[in-house]
């Protein structure tokens, strides 16, 4: 039996939800996975493509909260030093999949890039 797939996701902003869900579908099919939910830092909760992309395949949008996003840096294989000077974040996907797996939760696939957006998979450890 396996955990929860938690796909993490970043974008430019103003990032089509088309180009968020055809990244979402190439992690997936990289990792033989279906994800189960969303996870997004909470800064981007007003992005319409995130939200959009999360109603389309029917997935719950996890906001994740900047401490938790912090916290998460330091599980991260992928670092941007681009979004690292500009948010102060250096893994967004990384680290919003983690964070939102919870204790336990482990990277299933670093980051990839399509598309204005970001991809990272993440398991939850099991219960």
């Amino acid at each position: 039996m396996s955990g929860r797939i938690i796909a993490g996701m970043g974008c430019r902003r103003d990032c089509p939800a088309e180009a968020i869900i055809s990244l979402l579908s190439r992690a997936c099919g990289e990792a033989g996975r279906s994800a189960t939910a969303l996870a997004v830092p909470a800064f981007k909760e007003d992005e319409a493509g995130l939200r959009e992309a999360a109603r389309q395949l029917g997935l719950t949008l996890i906001l994740v909260e900047p401490a938790l996003l912090a916290a998460a840096q330091q599980h991260c294989i992928t670092r941007s030093d681009h979004a690292a000077r500009t948010i102060g974040i250096a893994s967004v996907a990384e680290g919003s999949a983690l964070a939102a797996a919870g204790a336990g939760g482990r990277l299933i696939l670093p980051r990839i890039v399509g598309g204005g957006a970001t991809c990272a998979l993440a398991e939850t450890a099991l219960q």
